[in-house]
């Protein structure tokens, strides 16, 4: 078997859990590899996400290492084997490769959980919105990788809205809502667009007022997307230099804490919709 190069987020995640468990086994990587059958290093790939192995492995692996997580084990199972083709590996190689990861995540998720204090969630941006956005980029991008993105973007809705939508919660922070990106005519747009998806009824959109009087993660962008077991969850967080993945359970107990805590702070959906539509007609 080939090593794969450039790991996704999802094969890092599955090799990331399965070294937890080897090392909550108190067992390191060779006397894994030997109880396993396997060259040594095998391990060591397998948990980099260089390499994949078969369900049949992966419960051999549990076993060996005396997981009795069922659940666990199942969802782990769930991800092995050879990896199925995904919409977004058609722009692979064409934008940068923190979006495919997130699109894989939000592609595999049970639920959905965004903050966003300067933008408007990706979700749900308009093409214009999303366009404009791009074009603000400094030094400027190719105007094809900015239809590349702009199209990336608008197909990653579906995950809200096609057959298998999944339940998603938006925090966001009243100043992004005035922005005027792309200038009036859009943003006005873009914020009657917001008002349509908060009628989804799997869709929740939270504003923090202004007025709120600081909360977690303010500057923050980031998501929360659960797994079928919660110990498989992931979290990506927006930086300079692109995104940052978290995956461990301290780091997933905090941000779960945190998002919990902006939640108390934010408008109900209700309020929020009303806020939203007093911007929109300031426009």
């Amino acid at each position: 078997m080939a090593p794969r190069h450039a790991p996704t987020i999802r094969q890092r995640r599955f090799g990331a859990e399965l070294r937890r468990l080897r090392d909550s086994a108190g067992m390191s990587a060779p006397v894994a590899a030997e109880r396993l059958g396997v060259d040594r290093t095998m391990i060591s790939n397998i948990e980099s996400g260089r390499f994949g192995i078969s369900e049949e492995r992966l419960r051999r692996l549990a076993s060996i290492y005396e997981c009795d997580d069922s659940t666990l084990i199942d969802a782990l199972a769930d991800m092995t084997g050879g990896r199925t083709r995904g919409w977004w590996d058609e722009y692979r190689g064409k934008i940068p490769p923190d979006f495919l990861d997130v699109s894989e995540l939000e592609h595999h998720a049970t639920s959905l959980r965004t903050l966003q204090t300067a933008h408007i969630p990706g979700l749900f941006q308009t093409e214009e919105h999303a366009r404009a956005l791009f074009d603000l980029f400094v030094p400027a991008l190719p105007r094809l990788e900015v239809e590349l993105r702009v199209a990336h973007r608008l197909a990653r809705h579906d995950v809200v809205a096609g057959n298998l939508a999944v339940p998603y919660v938006g925090l966001i922070y009243e100043a992004a809502l005035h922005l005027r990106i792309g200038g009036d005519k859009v943003a006005k747009a873009q914020l009657s667009r917001l008002l349509e998806e908060s009628e989804r009824p799997n869709v929740r959109l939270l504003v923090i007022p202004l007025a709120a009087e600081g909360f977690p993660m303010a500057g923050d962008t980031m998501m929360y997307a659960a797994a079928a077991n919660s110990r498989l969850d992931t979290v990506e967080v927006d930086s300079p230099i692109g995104a940052v993945f978290f995956d461990s359970p301290t780091q997933l107990s905090n941000f779960r804490r945190r998002l919990d805590l902006v939640e108390q702070v934010a408008l109900n959906p209700d309020e929020s919709r009303n806020r939203i539509l007093e911007i929109a007609r300031e426009r």
